[in-house]
């Protein structure tokens, strides 16, 4: 485990997301009535205003919309530079999320990401801290060095 800023897993509007990764799963806020996606989450549904809301596993993949090198550092934990991606999840339309990549990453809109999960060890209460992060697909890094 290195040194992260560990989240909040108990929280009651996210507690569905990090339940989700506790199980090697990617989670977005889903409507039960009308089956929009819901992200960022929020109490109703942006759709069709409805209350009743689930967390729904989502592929874990996505490609690259936008990013930004940080060179500046503004947490002891976060030393830059490093790279922030806006990643466009595979089959979900309107769902983005972020991802933090260490150092001056190389990335385009091409770049295919996958999802991995790290272990943060449980929070006081026992409940486990588990972590999505975006990282490279390393098989299409891997392709395109062999052409």
């Amino acid at each position: 485990m290195s040194a992260r800023l560990a989240p909040r897993v108990d929280d009651p509007a996210t507690r569905g997301f990090f339940a989700l990764a506790a199980e090697g799963k990617l989670g977005v806020l889903t409507c039960t009535d009308c089956g929009t996606r819901i992200h960022l989450p929020r109490p109703r549904c942006v759709g069709c205003g409805g209350a009743e809301l689930g967390w729904s596993a989502v592929t874990g993949r996505g490609r690259a919309r936008s990013w930004t090198v940080v060179e500046h550092q503004v947490h002891p934990l976060f030393p830059a530079p490093y790279t922030v991606v806006l990643i466009d999840v595979h089959g979900e339309q309107h769902v983005r999320m972020i991802g933090h990549l260490p150092g001056r990453v190389d990335v385009d809109e091409n770049t295919e990401f996958v999802i991995e999960f790290e272990d943060l060890g449980p929070d006081r209460d026992g409940n486990a801290r588990v972590l999505p992060k975006w990282t490279i697909a390393k098989e299409l890094v891997a392709d395109t060095r062999a052409s």
